[in-house]
């Protein structure tokens, strides 16, 4: 079972998202703010890391990770609001792979996250 971490400040969304992500097979780990989830990304490195953009530190903490010893295997997923590009292209650079449009619900991450989970 693959683990996911989902970095957002809102208690509802991590809820949401791991009850969903946990019925289609990820192991769900969640962080309410950055210095919490570099914390547990130091310690067991997950294979998808979910950050809010709305998330305190959320730049810093993807290009933290992504210079960890493990950082490049991490698959980072940028949360955003709105495709707002100029936001994209800043996720981009501190090394997002992708991104992910909230308000998101169960047929859009079954969607994203299905064939991920599966690859396991």
């Amino acid at each position: 079972m693959q683990r996911l971490m989902i970095a957002d400040s809102s208690d509802i969304v991590r809820t949401v998202a791991k009850r969903i992500l946990s019925e289609i097979g990820f192991l769900v780990v969640e962080a309410s703010g950055e210095r919490e989830a570099f914390m547990r990304c130091q310690a067991d490195m997950p294979a998808i890391l979910i950050v809010d953009a709305a998330l305190e530190g959320a730049l810093d903490l993807i290009a933290r990770v992504r210079e960890l010893p493990t950082g490049n295997k991490v698959r980072i997923y940028y949360c955003v609001i709105e495709a707002d590009l100029k936001k994209m292209m800043q996720g981009k650079r501190a090394g997002a792979d992708d991104f992910l449009l909230k308000p998101f619900d169960r047929k859009i991450l079954s969607a994203v996250f299905a064939n991920l989970s599966a690859a396991a």
